[in-house]
């Protein structure tokens, strides 16, 4: 049998170095820009976080540890972690609820179907300034119309402190965010709804399930996989969700709506100390780390085990 070297045509080797040199080539500018925008800042916190650093001179001294030691005696951050542990849990499941309701909801042959799918999507593409300034001024415990139309109903006697008391302030962000963000929720659920076989909600309907049981049985199994990438993403995006509760609460009343973002800029901008926000910022990098890693082994755990089944 011809050895398989010397059954390759002449010229061979050097064709195949050309193309993975072009592919090198390709690559190239996708690996430059992400290096830069990714690798290099993240490279940057963990190097500043050993450091003291005075932020307006960007000048300081070698502290080792000391930032992390710091960081972790504070009772500060550990509220912050449980205050935006209960903003990220809140408002992903206010997104998630929301979000795939609508998208069934729109799944369906209703009137004016088009322009309502064009309409769930204002929020989202919607400055989150502008957002915020609206339901600033709908919260408004003097003026706000949210307060006047309770009163006119008989709900409530007075108007209520929405932004100014706790637990009404987290709640109000909580809304505010999932309102703001459950668009991309529809976006991913929707696209996935309109790939699923018409075959399949027949054959349930031939075994006599009602609309709920084809929900749970059906479209829900369908869904899976995308709602594992949705819930995955959005969690990243509200854990380190900065300028909608800075804008909203500034982290008050009495920092009950503080998050870990809120301490980075603090720290930064506020108490001048860039060394200690880098430490706060690399401490939530792991924190959503081991999450990511964790939510991934067990969605890859199920579905091996729906596989198997």
């Amino acid at each position: 049998m011809p050895d398989a070297a010397a059954a390759r045509p002449p010229g061979a080797g050097a064709l195949e170095r050309r193309d993975a040199l072009l592919g090198m080539a390709l690559i190239a500018p996708t690996i430059l820009v992400l290096g830069a925008v990714i690798v290099y800042p993240l490279l940057s916190a963990i190097y500043l976080s050993f450091f003291s650093i005075y932020t307006p001179t960007l000048e300081g001294h070698f502290v080792g540890l000391a930032n992390y030691r710091d960081l972790l005696g504070s009772g500060g951050f550990w509220s912050a972690l449980v205050t935006t542990a209960i903003w990220t849990v809140g408002t992903l499941t206010l997104q998630i609820l929301v979000g795939v309701g609508m998208a069934l909801l729109l799944h369906q042959n209703i009137l004016f179907r088009s322009l309502a799918r064009g309409l769930v999507l204002f929020p989202y593409f919607l400055s989150t300034v502008v957002a915020v300034l609206v339901w600033r001024w709908l919260f408004n415990d003097l003026y706000g119309i949210l307060n006047q139309m309770l009163m006119n109903a008989g709900i409530i006697a007075a108007p209520v402190n929405w932004l100014g008391a706790m637990p009404n302030a987290m709640l109000s962000i909580m809304v505010v965010g999932a309102w703001k963000f459950f668009p991309f929720v529809v976006i991913a659920v929707l696209a996935r709804l309109q790939t699923i076989p018409e075959s399949l909600y027949e054959a349930a309907r031939i075994d006599g399930a009602g609309p709920v049981s084809r929900f749970f049985d059906v479209t829900l199994p369908q869904l899976r996989d995308v709602l594992t990438i949705v819930i995955l993403l959005r969690t990243v995006w509200d854990f380190k969700e900065f300028d909608l509760i800075y804008l909203m609460t500034g982290g008050g009343p009495v920092n009950g709506t503080r998050t870990l973002p809120l301490i980075v800029y603090n720290q930064a901008f506020g108490l001048n100390q860039m060394g200690m926000a880098a430490a706060y910022a690399v401490s939530m990098m792991l924190v959503m780390l081991v999450f990511m890693l964790a939510y991934l082994r067990r969605a890859n755990a199920r579905s091996e085990a729906d596989s198997a089944a």
